[in-house]
């Protein structure tokens, strides 16, 4: 634990200073320079530190703005899908679920239920399968390869028995999401759950989250289900078109 404060602090000392050498670095951590040397040796094998070659001092490196990025990226989806969120559940009168991809899971960062909701259940912050889930199926499906593959590499744990389990069923699936734009899940995570999932778009196209919609299974047959695949995907172009993708 001691490491990974120091390895903190060495982040936030040069983000206040620009830049510093190892002596400074490890006066300002109270350190031999030896340490200051293996803890900005870490950090710059990683990206997160640089150093200049002429001077030898340290700054900040590119692999602080990928996480700074990545950080922007979740709060400007929480920010700006808010509005798109109630609304889609005020339409439905279901619960509507925002969520990025977080390695092997999706991460659900924004909640509205609707007047009809039958559940208090909060899915904020909670991590759900890739596998088992429309906003997983939603997020996997337009990965790169080597990322799907990974997954599909994994064991697929049967949380129900309608989850899918098969590494090719799965593939077959995230292919079906690409061809239609909206991902589907009927009772692959709880019994009584089915869900509709829309993929969201970063102003590049890259897909940076989902907005789903949930409802009780017996809410959600055959008749009902293209409303709301059709709300769900307008809400997903919505929410991308905030985002700064022209759709």
């Amino acid at each position: 634990m001691q490491s990974v404060d120091r390895a903190v602090t060495v982040l936030e000392i040069l983000a206040r200073l620009g830049e510093a050498g190892v002596t400074e670095i490890a006066d300002e951590l109270g350190v031999h320079k030896s340490t200051a040397f293996r803890l900005l040796g870490v950090l710059e094998n990683r990206g997160l530190v640089a150093q200049e070659q002429e001077r030898g001092k340290y700054y900040l490196g590119a692999g602080v703005l990928r996480l700074a990025g990545a950080a922007a990226v979740r709060l400007d989806i929480s920010q700006e899908g808010a509005v798109v969120c109630r609304t889609l559940a005020d339409e439905l009168g279901e619960t509507v679920n925002i969520a990025v991809m977080e390695s092997d899971a999706a991460v659900n960062i924004m909640q509205a239920r609707g007047p009809a909701s039958v559940t208090a259940q909060n899915w904020l912050g909670r991590r759900t399968p890739l596998h088992a889930t429309s906003s997983g199926k939603a997020l996997l499906a337009y990965q790169p390869t080597p990322v799907q593959e990974a997954v599909l590499a994994r064991k697929l744990p049967r949380l129900t028995e309608r989850t899918v389990t098969s590494p090719v069923e799965l593939r077959d699936q995230l292919a079906e999401v690409v061809e239609r734009g909206f991902a589907v899940a009927v009772e692959e995570l709880e019994l009584g759950l089915r869900a509709v999932a829309a993929p969201v778009r970063a102003h590049d196209g890259s897909v940076i989250g989902a907005i789903s919609v949930s409802v009780p299974a017996y809410r959600l047959d055959a008749e009902r289900l293209p409303e709301v695949v059709k709300r769900t995907v307008a809400a997903g172009v919505e929410l991308s078109r905030r985002m700064g993708y022209a759709c």
